[in-house]
C-alpha cells in the first residue's frame, strides 16, 4: 500500500521519523529512506519562516507534495511538504531500485555514494526544478510505508540556524547516512 497525502497533513514532527525505512521511488529509481530532516514552519532554518516566495511556493501548498529547490546554486534538494508550511528534507537513501541509473546520474558505482547526502540523493534519482509541486502518491513519485527500524536523533547538519535542535532521524548504524549522527550532547 502507498503513503497517500493524508499521511502528510500532519506535523511535521510526527511524519519525519516515519518516513525513516519507508521507500521512495522516482520512475522506478530509488530505495529506502535512511535519513530525513524536518523544518517546522516557526523554525527560523525553514524556507517558510519569513512567508511565502516564488522559490518556496509549494510549502504553502497542500500537503503530501514535493518541495525542490537548488541549494547554494549547486544541488537539488527533495522535500517532502507536509502541514503548516512544514517539510521533510530527504538526506539519504539506501538504493535498492535502478543502481545502473543512478550510477550513471552520479558518475560512481559505490553505493555508499549514490544518494548519501540531500545533492547526491536528488542527482542519483534525476530530481529537478521540474518535480516541484508534484503531488508524492502519483507518478512519477512512489512512496512506501516504512518498515520498522530502529531510529537514531540528532541536531541537524549543514546550516547555521538552529542547527542545535534535534530534528533529524537517521536510520540507526545504517552505512548509508550522509554522515553520523551524533546525539545531542545533555548539559
Amino acid at each position: 500500500m502507498k503513503l497517500r497525502k493524508s499521511f502528510f497533513a500532519r506535523s511535521v514532527h510526527d511524519v519525519a521519523p516515519e518516513l525513516v525505512g519507508a521507500t521512495l521511488l522516482v520512475d522506478g529509481i530509488g530505495g529506502r529512506i535512511v535519513e530525513v530532516e524536518a523544518y517546522d514552519h516557526e523554525d527560523p532554518a525553514a524556507h517558510s519562516y519569513r512567508g511565502k516566495t516564488e522559490r518556496n511556493a509549494s510549502m504553502f501548498g497542500s500537503p503530501g507534495r514535493a518541495y525542490v529547490y537548488r541549494s547554494y546554486g549547486i544541488h537539488w534538494c527533495l522535500n517532502f511538504v507536509c502541514a503548516d508550511a512544514s517539510a521533510v528534507l530527504i538526506r539519504a537513501l539506501e538504493p535498492t531500485h535502478g543502481l545502473e541509473t543512478m550510477a550513471s546520474r552520479r558518475g560512481t558505482s559505490k553505493p555508499r555514494l549514490l544518494a548519501a547526502g540531500p545533492g547526491r540523493l536528488a542527482q542519483a534519482l534525476g530530481v529537478t526544478k521540474e518535480h516541484d509541486g508534484l503531488p508524492l502518491d502519483r507518478p512519477p513519485f512512489e512512496l512506501y510505508p516504512s518498515e520498522e527500524v530502529e531510529i537514531e536523533v540528532g541536531p541537524r547538519v549543514g546550516i547555521t540556524k538552529a542547527a542545535e535542535r534535534p530534528w533529524r532521524y537517521g536510520e540507526a548504524g545504517s552505512k548509508f547516512l550522509s554522515r553520523r549522527i551524533r546525539p545531542r550532547q545533555r548539559s
